[in-house]
């Protein structure tokens, strides 16, 4: 009998199982998947194995003959790869790629940089800039981490809400907009600098004022946030864009924070990595590593709290309608 450990762990479920069901839900596959695997380890072993007798399976007496002994297998196995896991970041050496938003890298790429560094030396970090359009490195392994501000749609690709954030208008010092209750109508009728990668003059703002028969007149679209945010200092163009991840920033800069004078859902924020990686150690430590990373700038919500998310596609780190991976 030739089975690979794929297989031995599929006929152990099976045979715990009785059905293909049963064991399909136990690995967390579909059932068709199990039914191929069923199929593959009739052909290897040359029996049945799962027999159906009415409206259930019972096994073969050549199943129950070594049932005993592929639980013992996959167990030993499993076993013997669990060791073979154990990490030890003072001699680990690796390369991780990570690719965030800017105004994330500018936010916490220096921590997230001084931790890795802190605790496994021999890691190279790449901190690489988020492209202008969706790309496959995150499937082909070219890149470790992703942050994201929707859940990708793409099969294999895992997610891990790590915060939600808020918009807020940012403005020079001095700005007629300090002077006063920031409204809807003087937010509208100022002049506005967006934030996109694809140099879009339109985002999820000019729609939620539309909808109040409102219109703002956007200037310029500048390809990353600290560029729109130093235009917001040397010039009367506002700025709207997320407040936790930008706060640094701002603050360094001296811009006024002001609020958004229009109700929009909250932002989530995403990390996101190739399901390859969900039982590597390295790996595994660095995410956990990340996150309480980013975390330091806001505090995760609760598990039940759901918001508008936008969908893999989404330009930047803003609102946009929902699309569920």
């Amino acid at each position: 009998m030739q089975l690979d450990l794929n297989l031995l762990t599929a006929l152990d479920a099976l045979l715990e199982e009785g059905s293909v069901a049963g064991a399909a839900a136990r690995l967390h596959v579909t059932a068709p998947a199990m039914s191929r695997s069923l199929g593959r380890i009739r052909k290897a072993t040359g029996d049945q194995i799962l027999v159906r007798t009415g409206r259930s399976m019972v096994p073969t007496a050549r199943a129950l003959a070594m049932r005993a002994e592929v639980h013992a297998l996959v167990q030993q196995a499993h076993r013997l790869l669990s060791a073979r896991q154990e990490l030890d970041l003072a001699a680990l050496e690796r390369v991780f790629t990570v690719r965030w938003h800017d105004s994330l890298t500018a936010a916490c790429g220096t921590a997230l940089i001084a931790a890795v560094h802190r605790q496994a030396p021999g890691v190279q970090l790449r901190l690489t800039a988020e492209p202008g359009t969706d790309t496959p490195e995150l499937r082909r392994g070219e890149v470790d981490l992703e942050s994201s501000s929707g859940r990708s749609t793409l099969s294999g690709i895992r997610h891990r809400l790590i915060g939600r954030d808020r918009l807020v208008v940012a403005v020079r010092p001095g700005h007629p907009l300090t002077e006063g209750p920031l409204s809807l109508e003087r937010y509208a009728a100022a002049d506005h600098v967006t934030v996109s990668r694809r140099g879009r003059l339109h985002d999820p703002i000019d729609d939620a004022l539309t909808t109040r028969g409102r219109e703002r007149r956007v200037v310029a679209a500048g390809p990353t946030t600290a560029f729109a945010l130093q235009l917001a200092l040397d010039t009367d163009l506002v700025v709207t864009l997320p407040d936790a991840v930008t706060r640094a920033t701002r603050d360094q800069l001296g811009l006024i924070t002001l609020p958004l004078p229009l109700p929009s859902p909250d932002i989530p924020l995403y990390l996101q990595w190739h399901q390859r990686y969900d039982d590597d150690p390295a790996h595994t430590w660095l995410r956990d590593l990340a996150t309480e990373t980013v975390q330091a700038l806001f505090p995760p919500p609760p598990a039940s709290q759901e918001a508008l998310t936008p969908g893999p596609g989404s330009d930047g780190y803003a609102p946009e309608p929902a699309q569920e991976g």
